[in-house]
């Protein structure tokens, strides 16, 4: 994002070379592979292109009260990337918490491999905290975080102690920054919960939780929150999702 005069011009940054995977993987059976091919206007998605491959959060305060999620005021399709559009109008921030549908609907997997790529803007006062939530809502069971941090600075992954969440049994170092391409992978068996970024494993933890889980791209305010001038942009090239095969994953 670029603040030219006051006015505020949105950057459309180029994709560097990297090919959506398609296909089974060694242990991993790809169940969900969305690449972003057909627009979708702001105020449109998920709309008839993507309606049973996705939802998210709608009408209710984020994880800190700073902003509202909105699918339809910062949602949209365009040049092959999910555009969220965080901003601020007429005194609330919205926000977006985009879910994939694997087999049309909303969780039900216990165990899998997650993928995503993405960029954003590094507008302060804004976060992702792009998790595994346990289908059950209760916390206990478990959260997987990656990557989660603010987009002005570095971001981590992180695996919250089952039974006792308001803990980390782990949590990576700055992996990476937000201004630059890059693709996140949570591996998640019944043994261990791994993080990969851009094919590098970053940590592991042996904290795995044992329930059904479902993966929302939770994009929101920080806890230093935005002003109302800032504003900026998160693009999702693509997302893929597999289960475990007979191997039992890699």
């Amino acid at each position: 994002m670029l603040l030219l005069s006051g006015v505020v011009a949105v950057v459309v940054w180029p994709h560097e070379s990297s090919t959506m995977p398609r296909g089974d993987l060694p242990g991993w059976k790809q169940v969900f592979a969305e690449d972003f091919n057909t627009d979708v206007p702001l105020g449109s998605f998920p709309g008839d292109a993507y309606e049973n491959r996705w939802t998210g959060y709608h009408g209710f305060e984020d994880t800190r009260g700073g902003g509202t999620y909105s699918l339809t005021r910062t949602l949209s399709v365009h040049d092959g990337v999910l555009d969220i559009d965080l901003h601020s109008e007429d005194g609330t921030t919205y926000v977006a918490a985009p879910v994939p549908l694997v087999d049309a609907r909303w969780g039900g997997q216990t165990y899998g491999r997650f993928s995503v790529r993405f960029r954003a803007d590094p507008v302060p006062g804004f976060s992702t905290a792009w998790l595994l939530w346990p289908d059950s809502n209760v916390w206990d069971e478990g959260e997987i975080d990656f990557p989660e941090g603010r987009l002005d600075s570095t971001f981590f992954a992180a695996n919250h102690c089952l039974g006792d969440p308001t803990k980390l049994c782990y949590q990576s170092g700055g992996a990476g920054r937000y201004d630059r391409w890059h693709v996140a992978t949570i591996e998640w068996t019944p043994d261990k919960v791994r993080f990969l970024l851009d094919g590098e494993v970053v940590g592991s933890s042996t904290e795995s939780p044992s329930t059904p889980m479902h993966w929302v791209l939770q994009t929101e305010t920080a806890e230093k929150g935005p002003s109302p001038s800032d504003a900026g942009h998160v693009q999702i090239d693509w997302v893929t999702v597999y289960t475990m095969d007979d191997n039992g994953g890699s």
